[in-house]
Order: C-alpha cells, then sequence, then structure tokens
C-alpha cells in the first residue's frame, strides 16, 4: 500500500491522503472544488464541479493511471436539483469512457462545497504488490 499526495490538488483538510494505492486499485478520497493553488472553493455549482473533477484527475494522475482507468465515482451534492448542471461537467471528463456511479444527496459538505466527488481507478498495465499483473 503506498499513499498519493500531489500539489496539483487540494491539500487535504484533515487526516487522511489525497488517494491510497493498493494493489492495482487507486482510492480517491473525496475532492471538493478547491482550487489548488489559491485553496479557495470556486464559485457556483458548475465552477465546482469543473475544478472538483480536475482535483480527481490530478490525483489519479499522479498515482499513475489516467481518467479512462477511472472505474467507480460517487457523486455527492448538497442540492439533487444541480444533478443536470454536474452530469454535464461530468461527461466532458468521460466522453468515451464511463465509470460505473452513484449519486446521493447530502445534508452538508466540507468547506460549504456543493458537490464532492471521490472515485476508484485502476493502475493499468502496472504489476500489483504481489509482483504479478493477475491478482
Amino acid at each position: 500500500m503506498k499513499t498519493v499526495q500531489t500539489d496539483k490538488a487540494p491539500t487535504p483538510i484533515g487526516p487522511y491522503s489525497q488517494a491510497v494505492v493498493v494493489e492495482r486499485f487507486i482510492f480517491c478520497a473525496g475532492q471538493v472544488g478547491v482550487d489548488p493553488k489559491t485553496e479557495k472553493l470556486a464559485s457556483g455549482i458548475e465552477k465546482q464541479a469543473k475544478q472538483t473533477l480536475k482535483n480527481i484527475q490530478a490525483v489519479v494522475e499522479a498515482a499513475g493511471s489516467d481518467m479512462e482507468h477511472v472505474i467507480k465515482t460517487t457523486i455527492y451534492l448538497k442540492d439533487v436539483n444541480d444533478f443536470a448542471k454536474v452530469n454535464e461537467i461530468y461527461a466532458t471528463f468521460f466522453s468515451s469512457h464511463k465509470p460505473a456511479r452513484a449519486t446521493v444527496g447530502v445534508a452538508d459538505l466540507p468547506k460549504e462545497a456543493l458537490v464532492e466527488i471521490e472515485a476508484v481507478a485502476l493502475l493499468e498495465n502496472k504489476a500489483c504488490a504481489c509482483g504479478s499483473y493477475e491478482c
């Protein structure tokens, strides 16, 4: 197991890693729409959704993979009426490849965010911890 840390995504606001790699899986912590350069939350649902997905992308890439290898996401929305707006932006990050996904309405999110997304991805064509490609 190894942890992932990149300055291309926001610094965690608690005692957790941006992602953990176990064998061939990357487990990304939830990301919100905070710009990693300013550490400020983007304004509005569209900007937050886009920044959130950029942050997920940065973490997945820092772990050694890409968005084409994301296999599962969970989206947390403060207002489920934002579903269509978030879905439209989400589709630009996953145009040909469509991971499994769940979307959940929640009462509140860290930093008063409107959306949070977590992801699980694969390390494609890389041997896992046991040294095999078939763990």
